[in-house]
């Protein structure tokens, strides 16, 4: 029995110092690497800063395209160079290239750690905000640079300057507002207007259909009456045709007979004249002549 435990001792005893002899050999190989990365960073941090002296000496000469260069090739060596950042900001200030100089300011000032840092950041964020006539966002930017450094005159100063210039700014806007809605009115009263106008034409346009009906209306009606014209004057005409056809019958004047009445009087004549005749011949016979007379 002891035997055993004496061997599992050995063997659990050989285990332990391998488990310690690996440990050691990863403490030093890790140590070994973040020496090796601290030298890798400590060299580029170097290289980015004399990156940045040459850019300012090519500055210093007003060769501002080589100057951007270094200032390019320090922040690429080294992101974390502010002094890159922020004199790469300020030399395209200086040039007019406000948004790339904004864009800088803005990196230079994610990359500051002190007050003093931050506050030249705002300060300079400030004035690229008031070259693009941003006064309202640089009044802000002032109040933060004021906050990091409340001493700082020339900030004041420019902070003061910012404020009238969005007072002016937010009054021009409420000119431009008021103006908006004025004419805003006017266009309405002018729709309204013209509305009324339409719908009282369009009322005096339904009532004069109604007083004098639909023209197209009008001209059928006209059409059938100027047919009825023509076919009553046809029957005239017809009519005239035939009475010059048929004999006219004369028509009794006032004083005179009528054929009937005539009629029965030739017939009362002869029937007189046949009894005269009668008469005379009696007469005749007897030797006396008599005078008949007419009575009509």
């Amino acid at each position: 029995m002891k035997e055993d435990i004496m061997g599992n001792w050995l063997n659990n005893n050989k285990l332990n110092k391998l488990f310690l002899l690996a440990f050691i050999a990863f403490v030093n190989i890790s140590f070994s690497q973040t020496e090796d990365e601290l030298e890798a960073v400590e060299k580029a941090s170097k290289n980015s800063n004399d990156l940045v002296f040459e850019g300012n000496q090519l500055l210093g000469k007003d060769d501002f395209v080589s100057a951007e260069k270094e200032y390019r090739k320090a922040i690429s060596e080294h992101s974390s160079n502010l002094a890159g950042a922020y004199n790469l900001g300020n030399s395209y200030y200086n040039k007019g290239k406000f948004d790339e100089a904004l864009f800088r300011q803005q990196q230079a000032l994610d990359l500051a750690s002190t007050k003093e840092e931050k506050h030249k950041a705002f300060h300079n964020i400030g004035n690229i905000l008031m070259q693009n006539k941003q006064c309202k966002e640089a009044v802000e930017a002032y109040k933060n640079a004021l906050r990091n450094n409340p001493s700082d005159d020339e900030t004041r100063y420019n902070f003061a300057l910012a404020k009238e210039c969005a007072k002016q700014q937010q009054d021009q806007q409420n000119d431009q507002n008021d103006q908006d809605q004025d004419k805003d009115k006017e266009d309405q009263q002018k729709d309204d207007q013209n509305k009324d106008n339409q719908d009282q034409q369009d009322q005096q346009d339904n009532q004069d259909q109604q007083d004098t009906g639909d023209p197209k209306d009008d001209q059928g009606d006209q059409k059938d009456q100027d047919q009825g014209d023509q076919d009553q004057n046809q029957d005239q005409q017809n009519k005239g045709d035939q009475e010059k056809e048929q004999p006219q019958q004369p028509k009794p004047q006032p004083g005179q007979l009528s054929p009937q009445q005539i009629k029965s009087l030739l017939e009362a004549m002869n029937n007189q004249e046949q009894k005269v005749q009668e008469k005379m011949n009696a007469e005749k016979q007897k030797g006396v002549r008599v005078r008949t007379e007419k009575d009509w």
